[in-house]
């Protein structure tokens, strides 16, 4: 089975306003970063090492409610 991680980045210049997320120091997942839905990746299972954290449920569907809605025009 594969997944698809997005990148994480901590450069928040690299945000694409609209479509990327920044993530603030406030907020307990991946804090001062920069979630990019433009870098998508399709890796096997077995490529990933391990994981660095968790996106809330309410940030994972806000997500790929986005994705699904860029991927649509």
């Amino acid at each position: 089975m594969s997944i698809k991680p997005a990148t994480i980045s901590t450069q928040p210049h690299q945000l694409v306003p609209g479509f990327d997320e920044l993530v603030a120091r406030s907020e307990a997942d991946f804090a001062n970063s920069v979630i990019r839905l433009g870098l998508l990746a399709v890796l096997p299972r077995k490529s990933i090492l391990g994981s660095i954290g968790v996106l809330s449920p309410e940030r994972h569907g806000r997500l790929l409610r986005r994705l699904s809605a860029y991927q649509v025009q």
